[in-house]
């Protein structure tokens, strides 16, 4: 192996290998993937479920599926990759240490690195919900491991807590497999999930969806023997008198995805305290020179079709900077304000060409709303909405016009029309 690279991937899953293939692409051909598991395409491996490339592919594709057309493409462009290998530091200055069995403990100079380690799952030691530790307890990612590629179950009688899209489609799988569940509990007066999700994973199978509720007790001591579900009030705190009781052998953790960013801080790059990602400007870049971001280690997408367009701009982009360098930036900021939680990109280089797309999620469930970007009161683009969801990116476009119009901080906020 090379002790340089042009580009080094940091992750071979959908945002790596989309990025990689960008990167080649666009002119760059010593590009390296580095990936800890014995295979590419990363979580998409366990997804086998379809819905995957409606946006991209015109087509309904399972998530093995969707990520062997990325890695045909890289694997026909060359592209060196290195699977069973884990990164164990990045530098400010592109300096990347390693180990796999085959190298043992190596370190490679990159010319620019794309950060593509994908995101993990909040786990209950998070949510400080009382009972003793059974077996039973999985988060729902790990039980579609052990029932998808492993073949093993989990259990028969499930309560499913948080209805993120991963949830929601266990409960559609666990069901299939022959299990029964019981309850999806959620603590938001909202579901986190795709509505396509709500409908095809519980309504089809008349799984029972409780609003503003959650756990507060787990039973059980060699094996969960069954859950206790409380309502909650305005301050997510459990109603007295709301209990019910379930009779469960298992308990499903989906309750939130977290940026996978430990070697994004020990570069010192700073991150989000909104996506718990790092900061990053239009083209991806971060805020350390010559390192990019890009999929779910930037911002949880809600489908796989928005990390692959991500990550090949993140891709375009190391690769104008290998071939290019930076060129002199004119930075304005970009803040979420009322009713948006957060907005990706949250830097704006008005040097750079092209249009730009913000990415931002909104609070709450809202109907017959307006998202508004402004320029302190001037309107840089409005976009009306019948219903903007938490569980569902929302996108604004800015144009080239629109930007060279901009003379200070861009802030994209929602209004409710009035009635």
């Amino acid at each position: 192996m090379k002790n340089s690279y042009g580009i080094v991937i940091i992750g071979g899953g959908p945002a790596g290998l989309a990025a990689a293939i960008s990167a080649y692409d666009n002119g760059v051909k010593d590009v390296l993937v580095l990936e800890r598991d014995d295979r590419l395409g990363g979580i998409l491996n366990q997804c086998i479920h379809n819905g995957f490339g409606l946006t991209r592919f015109k087509e309904s594709l399972s998530g093995p599926e969707y990520a062997s057309r990325f890695i045909e493409e890289a694997l026909a462009r060359d592209i060196e990759i290195m699977t069973e290998t884990t990164v164990l530091s990045l530098t400010a200055d592109k300096r990347i240490t390693a180990i796999n069995s085959k190298n043992g403990i190596f370190t490679v100079q990159a010319g620019a690195v794309i950060l593509a380690m994908g995101c993990r799952e909040r786990s209950r030691g998070a949510l400080n919900v009382a009972g003793t530790r059974p077996a039973g307890i999985y988060s729902a990612g790990t039980a579609q491991k052990y029932v998808n590629i492993k073949g093993y179950m989990p259990g028969k009688r499930v309560v499913i807590l948080g209805s993120g899209d991963i949830g929601l489609i266990m409960a559609r799988r666990m069901t299939l497999e022959g299990a029964k569940v019981l309850a999806v509990c959620e603590i938001m007066p909202y579901s986190s999930g795709l509505k396509r999700n709500i409908a095809q994973c519980l309504d089809d199978f008349d799984i029972p969806l409780y609003l503003n509720h959650t756990l507060t007790k787990i039973e059980g001591e060699d094996r969960v023997t069954g859950v206790v579900v409380s309502k909650v009030d305005e301050n997510k705190k459990p109603i007295v008198g709301t209990e019910m009781h379930f009779d469960c052998d298992t308990v499903l953790f989906s309750v939130g995805l977290i940026p996978e960013n430990e070697l994004t801080k020990s570069a010192g790059i700073p991150l989000s305290n909104r996506t718990r990602g790092a900061i990053v400007y239009q083209n991806r870049e971060t805020l350390v020179d010559g390192i990019f971001a890009a999929g779910n280690v930037l911002q949880v997408h809600d489908l796989v079709d928005f990390v692959s367009e991500e990550s090949e701009l993140a891709g375009a982009s190391a690769a104008k900077y290998v071939l290019e360098g930076r060129a002199e930036r004119d930075t304005v900021e970009i803040s979420a304000g009322g009713n948006v939680s957060y907005v990706v990109p949250q830097m704006l280089d008005k040097n750079a060409s092209g249009h730009v797309k913000l990415f931002f999620r909104v609070t709450n469930v809202f109907r017959d709303c307006t998202i508004t970007a402004k320029c302190g009161e001037k309107v840089l683009m409005q976009k009306k909405k019948k219903i903007a969801v938490p569980g569902e990116m929302e996108t604004l476009i800015l144009t080239e016009k629109t930007i060279a119009e901009i003379d200070g901080p861009i802030t994209v906020s929602l209004e409710v029309n009035a009635k």
